[in-house]
């Protein structure tokens, strides 16, 4: 083990005894201290779920990245293991970048990652290199392979780009580990390439799985590509997109592309949409469960709103809460794993009631909770005009989820939060027309909310960093609807 590794871990070790668990989320993965973005190596090995996490445990801000680790049984209820990854190879020095894992039949864990080194040219300017490399281990140690990297430059198509090549997502199929990696063209575009491999350390290069064509923003990150009742889903992270209408929004965002592979193994596309529709959520990975789900976990933040931080917390970053996710109609629906229930606590519904105005209802409260309402006009013939949530209120801080019945489009809101910046505290999407019938599920958790609406049509994620005493919901109207609310205290 490294000098650079036995720092990190013995540094956790100490930071995290100094951050009481009522500082942390209740029901999402944060780092053991420090920094996390990205999840990586989301794994089954040794009969639990393994979870990477890109990594600076010295700041809650982007440093070096190391890899941290956590194991668990059910992917809600997380245990910290040591740090399994620290910059400390040439090839490596300056990040070990996102990847994934695979269990092998000799029963080795295998990381593959990207690796990055900062290398200066002839004209003195310097560059980032990215290639892709393995460490493998026990669950807990992990070893660099000797041979690193296992994929350079050297290996990639004509007209990829030789500076930005990562996140790889490896899996094994008939015998055979095959690899996606994110590339950008020389031409400043986004693409996905497969590699094949006998022995998950040779690796050949086997063909472009898609181009972006300049559709969807620029450089592809973090891509996953899987069956899924019928179809072939792919993953992937573009940056900086340009928006269109409200299915795609700027900046960085999640794209899933559903299609079939033909006869020769050619990824034809059918429907794209997006992964997440509200602010907060990146880089997502899937599993297939033991009983044959497809679970995801993703990065519940944004590149572009990391900016919102409390100086009192000694973490920063949290993974979203594992969704189970299916095709229906070939769209992705997705709905929160159904482990969940293990942790209810108290039960608390109200049928039918009639709102007109703004109105809280009895014990409906609370920062740690899983909460339905449904809403239907009180008249067939008189539509309401909008509806709102507002949550985590204390009467001066509190966020928002309006629905719109009439332009068909929910928003959710967090200007009012408590935020002192001027980042994205908005999103909106288009949903069903259901006559301004609709369902809305939040996971309202201390530090964060997800929103699924219609059954796991749409998703809608958002941090929240309002102080956790402010509890209060209540319920608004323009116009008169009837409600159905059941809510569920989440308790360990």
């Amino acid at each position: 083990m490294s000098s650079k590794l036995d720092k990190a871990r013995e540094y956790e070790v100490k930071k995290e005894k100094m951050i009481p668990d009522e500082m942390r989320p209740g029901f999402h993965l944060s780092p053991r201290c420090g920094w996390m973005n990205d999840p990586n190596g989301l794994s089954i090995f040794g009969g639990e779920y393994h979870l990477f996490y890109q990594y600076y445990p010295y700041e809650t801000v982007w440093g070096p990245m190391h890899w941290g680790h956590a194991t668990s049984i059910d992917l809600i209820n997380w245990k910290y293991l040591p740090a399994a990854m620290a910059p400390d190879e040439e090839y490596d020095k300056d990040g070990c970048f996102s990847g994934s894992a695979v269990a092998t039949e000799d029963g080795k864990h295998v990381l593959i990652y990207t690796g990055v080194h900062k290398e200066e040219d002839e004209n003195g300017d310097m560059h980032e290199y990215q290639t892709q490399c393995v460490a493998v281990g026990d669950g807990v140690n992990y070893e660099k392979y000797g041979n690193n990297p296992v994929i350079r430059a050297s290996a990639l198509p004509k007209g990829a780009g030789i500076y930005d090549f990562r996140d790889p997502k490896v899996w094994k199929e008939n015998g055979k580990y095959y690899m996606i990696v994110g590339n950008k063209t020389e031409d400043k575009d986004g693409q996905l390439l497969l590699f094949t491999s006998d022995d998950c350390f040779n690796w050949t290069y086997d063909r472009v799985v898609i181009k972006n064509n300049h559709r969807f923003g620029v450089m592809w990150e973090c891509p996953d590509f899987f069956p899924l009742d019928g179809k072939q889903v792919l993953l992937t992270s573009p940056q900086d997109m340009l928006p269109e209408e409200l299915e795609f929004h700027n900046g960085n965002g999640t794209l899933c592309i559903i299609g079939s592979n033909d006869k020769d193994g050619n990824f034809n596309e059918e429907n794209c949409q997006a992964v997440d529709y509200g602010i907060d959520f990146y880089a997502p990975q899937t599993i297939a469960s033991a009983d044959g789900r497809r679970i995801m976990i993703g990065w519940m933040q944004n590149w572009d709103t990391c900016g919102i931080r409390r100086d009192d917390l000694p973490w920063f970053g949290q993974m979203s809460f594992p969704r189970e996710i299916w095709i229906e109609n070939n769209r992705l629906m997705q709905k929160p794993l159904r482990e969940i229930e293990n942790y209810y606590g108290k039960r608390i519904s109200r049928q039918n009631v009639l709102i007109s105005e703004r109105a809280s209802l009895s014990s409906i409260e609370g920062r740690c909770i899983d909460m339905t309402v449904k809403v239907r006009p009180a008249l067939e013939d008189a539509l309401y005009r909008k509806f709102e949530i507002r949550f985590a209120d204390n009467g001066k801080s509190y966020s928002t989820i309006e629905y719109d019945p009439v332009d068909n489009i929910v928003k959710i809101d967090r200007k009012h939060s408590g935020s002192r910046r001027a980042i994205v505290h908005q999103r909106r999407c288009r949903v069903s027309n259901n006559k301004g019938k609709i369902t809305l599920r939040l996971i309202l958790d201390r530090f964060s909310m997800e929103l699924f609406i219609n059954d796991g049509e749409q998703v809608m994620s958002m941090v929240i960093l309002t102080d956790v005493k402010a509890e209060g919901i209540s319920f608004n109207c323009q116009g008169s609807l009837l409600m159905d609310v059941t809510m569920h205290e989440l308790k360990r």
